[in-house]
């Protein structure tokens, strides 16, 4: 019997060494058309859809983004079945919106409050750190059912940060929430509070990572491996860096770290067949999840990256406001017959 559970705990040893072996990243990817676009219509129109935060939940994709509005940022929602619909999918701006600026949304299922929490970025008039704010709600695919806008931090005199930052991002171990973020001179921080006490009890600031990063990132729990991958955003023509970690508190080591070998730039991705050129930007971007719950857990096998796209030269001379973002889908080119 000891020598039948030696077999077995060297068989499982095997597995997992040769688990940890195929987290590869992809070196190619194919775009889709546009999924996304601003929509037409009389009241608020958008001209830019950007940020996609996504979850498949109940049959249905459920995606809130960042709408640009004539002077103002709003969050938007629109869910469907497959892909191909989502363009003609009913867009609901969320009634959280009360005021101008509303952008960068997160969603995730939080098990241990049986919630759905929807984490996003305020500006604050009078105020140079702009709210982190949340919403919940008990169903998500009703948009007006959210909470308003709770602080996590206000952006008064007590909160933590050193410095401002954009594009907060929370994920979550067995024990503890984290609170990541970008400042614009390269640093990626990081805030943890005790699970018990999430949505609150982020009261310290440490940087995670220092290095030529500008925003979004992303991080996210790699399925069947003791891993985590974070995805963080390059200024100038927009591309996706990667980087590696075995705890969330833990070292981030580059993976996919520079513009010869990047994440997702505009040096390693085409149109997929049948699909007219439309962009050469990857930027802010959501990879799809193997579920829904705040541990982000992603799939290596199916690393799809929903993401916001336009082309370089239809940015030059307009301010960052104005650019025509929207939003696509990266699906992967494996070398190979799979991630191996």
């Amino acid at each position: 019997m000891n020598r039948l559970l030696s077999l077995i705990l060297l068989l499982l040893m095997g597995a997992t060494t040769n688990a940890q072996e195929t987290f590869k990243l992809p070196k190619r990817w194919t775009y889709s058309a546009p999924l996304i676009a601003p929509e037409v219509r009389e009241n608020a129109p958008s001209h830019a859809q950007k940020d996609p935060t996504v979850v498949y939940f109940d049959g249905k994709w459920h995606v809130f983004m960042t709408a640009k509005l004539e002077g103002r940022s709003v969050i938007e929602y629109c869910s469907f079945a497959d892909w191909n619909d989502a363009d003609k999918s009913a867009r609901t701006i969320l009634p959280v919106c009360e005021s101008d600026y509303y952008c960068a949304p997160q969603v995730f299922y939080f098990t241990p409050h049986k919630k759905w929490y929807l984490i996003y970025q305020v500006g604050m008039p009078g105020q140079k750190k702009m709210m982190v704010a949340y919403s919940t709600t008990e169903d998500i695919a009703d948009p007006n059912s959210w909470t308003k806008a709770a602080p996590i931090w206000d952006g008064g005199p007590n909160d933590p940060r050193p410095q401002g930052g954009l594009d907060f991002w929370i994920i979550c171990d067995d024990t503890h929430a984290y609170l990541f973020y970008t400042t614009l001179n390269g640093k990626m921080w990081r805030s943890q509070a005790p699970i018990e006490q999430f949505p609150h009890g982020f009261e310290h600031c440490e940087v995670a990572l220092e290095d030529k990063i500008f925003e979004a990132s992303h991080t996210y729990r790699v399925q069947g491996q003791n891993k985590y991958l974070t995805l963080i955003e390059e200024n100038g023509r927009r591309y996706f860096k990667a980087y590696v970690a075995d705890r969330l508190d833990g070292k981030w080591t580059p993976l996919a770290a520079t513009a010869s070998n990047p994440f997702a730039a505009y040096s390693n991705i085409k149109p997929a067949e049948g699909v007219e050129p439309w962009t050469d930007n990857v930027s802010h971007g959501e990879l799809i999840r193997a579920g829904h719950d705040q541990t982000l857990t992603i799939d290596p096998a199916d690393m799809r990256f929903i993401f916001q796209g336009t082309w370089d030269k239809d940015k030059q001379g307009k301010a960052y406001g104005k650019f025509l973002w929207r939003i696509g889908m990266l699906t992967p080119i494996w070398e190979q017959a799979g991630p191996k």
